[in-house]
């Protein structure tokens, strides 16, 4: 799209955006907020902030979501009420599917796997593919906005909050695998949104819970963390970029302050060291990181000040009112320029210009696009790229059981690993899956730490095993299910399959396993798949994407 579609940076907003007037302006600032609410209609709170606030955009999260037609009768009721009441361009309707393990969808869309299982791929085009396939079902469901890809690199392993929603440890390749992603978008029609700038990957706190610190320098950041970001702006440029709740003392010289409300960081290293001009937008203001340092009201205003254009604040009523007042506030006693609003609402209102359109908002046999055969074949393969064979030193896999021989599965029963999940691991599908095969099984879910008498009665099932499928959940993470592999493989006489589902640095915990299986994402397809990959149904065919050091180099994977 050439420029002389957008107005410039420098256009002034004519009659039907804001005006340069104070009083006009402080009309329009609800332009600047997306904000969540509770429930699968749309509730008193979210329509009384599109109907008499302006609201600019609106994020979806599992809580919204009953059905696919739900979904599409609600989005469509928000984009109605946004017309009647004045609206010159539809509201941004966001979700976070990443696909894998953050995505809020479920099962009425096709799941498609997560970036460090397309990781393992290393396939550009299985990622635009993805990426499109997963555009044109939002599309589908009038939600035209994907807060995705995320370009942070997991190059630390006690990262609670990235992980596997990363590409890999090497930032050539997750910028590679981060511009098909984003291209994939755009041939689907959606805004994506590059997150978490400028880089989220090298920390060990979630900042859902509290505020991360990154001690590293400018050098570092332009060699690593940077790189992502850099190499997709230049070849594509972006729609929109989300910031990370990070503090980077180095560049900000204070080790309180998040990125998110740092002019060094928003308007020196991204506006100007990077020519970023698109949308810039915060992750959510109530996460702890800064609702328990900065509060809402501060951090929105310093938000706007730092250089950002859109303020995300997904739960609380209250809280969105609050930022709404402190905008107006902060414009009335000019620590907000009205330059400064005008140039964040010539942003979205450009960038809604080249995606949204009250005519083209999509109609109901459009969902007649959600999980079509071309999709579930695309599933279907790239599940099977990512499954990673890393160990097979006795060569158990595939396997080969007699019926009479019994299969135990050691399950570890866990919560989501973190704030940003919101799905149910599926643990009945693993079992189904597996005893689809080898009917004769059973399956042990543990609550650890073990006391001694369950010790002593997964010890006689041991026993009774021709073999264990001990499933992995982040166990190098966690002190008490490390302890109890450990014992489990000094106890067991039989063999031990290991199938790490979730994070791949498992086999941290304990380097004694010597048959290692991959999925990157507790999610049913992917296990699924391990299950096919395990009878020999199915080949392994993922690289590893980062590195489990002594243990194996990034890139190793088996076939049989």
């Amino acid at each position: 799209m050439s420029s002389s579609q957008h107005p410039s940076p420098e256009t002034p907003i004519d009659a039907e955006g804001a005006t340069s007037g104070a009083v006009d302006l402080r009309d329009q600032l609800g332009q600047l907020l997306m904000a969540g609410f509770e429930g699968t209609e749309p509730s008193p709170a979210i329509l009384d902030l599109i109907e008499h606030h302006q609201l600019g955009g609106v994020i979806l999260f599992s809580r919204n979501i009953v059905s696919a037609e739900q979904v599409y009768h609600l989005t469509s009721t928000l984009q109605a009420k946004a017309r009647a009441a004045g609206h010159r361009y539809p509201l941004l309707i966001a979700i976070d599917q990443e696909n894998g393990m953050v995505q809020r969808l479920g099962e009425h869309v096709t799941l498609f796997p997560g970036n460090m299982a397309l990781g393992a791929s290393d396939s550009p085009e299985l990622v635009t593919a993805v990426a499109r396939a997963t555009g044109r079902e939002l599309q589908a469901l009038g939600i035209n906005m994907n807060l995705a890809p995320v370009l942070d690199i997991n190059n630390n392993p006690a990262n609670p909050v990235i992980g596997v929603r990363s590409f890999g440890e090497d930032p050539e390749q997750v910028a590679r695998l981060g511009l098909a992603a984003v291209r994939g978008y755009r041939e689907a029609g959606i805004i994506s949104c590059l997150k978490h700038f400028p880089g989220h990957g090298d920390t060990a706190t979630d900042s859902h819970l509290a505020l991360p610190l990154i001690p590293h320098d400018l050098a570092r950041l332009e060699h690593l963390e940077l790189v992502p970001f850099a190499r997709v702006l230049q070849a594509a440029g972006a729609d929109a970029i989300m910031t990370a709740h990070i503090a980077f003392p180095a560049l900000t010289g204070n080790p309180t302050l998040p990125a998110t409300v740092a002019p060094t960081i928003i308007t020196g290293l991204l506006r100007q060291r990077l020519n970023f001009d698109g949308v810039a937008m915060s992750d959510c203001l109530e996460m702890e990181a800064t609702a328990s340092t900065l509060g809402i009201e501060q951090a929105t205003v310093r938000a706007l000040e730092a250089g950002l254009d859109l303020i995300l604040i997904s739960h609380r009523y209250d809280r969105q009112l609050a930022g709404l007042a402190a905008m107006r506030t902060a414009l009335d006693e000019g620590r907000l320029s009205p330059a400064r609003l005008q140039q964040a609402l010539r942003r979205l209102q450009r960038l809604k210009a080249r995606y949204l359109s009250w005519e083209r908002l999509p109609q109901p046999e459009a969902l007649r696009q959600l999980k079509v055969p071309e999709h579930l074949e695309l599933q279907r393969r790239s599940y099977q790229r990512a499954i990673t064979l890393l160990r097979n030193h006795q060569g158990l896999l595939p396997l080969r059981l007699a019926p009479e021989q019994r299969l135990l599965i050691l399950i570890p029963q866990k919560e989501g690993a973190s704030r940003v999940e919101d799905q149910r691991y599926p643990v009945e599908a693993l079992i189904a899956s597996i005893q689809g095969y080898h009917p004769n099984t059973e399956a042990r879910l543990l609550t650890l730490p073990l006391a001694e008498s369950e010790r002593e009665a997964l010890h006689t099932d041991i026993t009774q095993a021709a073999l264990v499928l001990l499933v992995t959940v982040n166990a190098y993470l966690d002190k008490d299910q490390s302890a109890y592999i450990n014992w489990l493989v000094s106890e067991a006489a039989c063999p031990i399959v290991a199938l790490a589902v979730y994070n791949p640095y498992d086999l941290l915990a304990c380097p004694q396993l010597t048959t290692y299986l991959l999925t990157y994402e507790y999610t049913r397809p992917a296990i699924e798949t391990a299950s096919a990959v395990l009878f020999g149904a199915a080949h392994p065919q993922g690289h590893l994407p980062v590195s489990l050091p002594p243990l194996h180099a990034r890139g190793e994977g088996l076939s049989y």
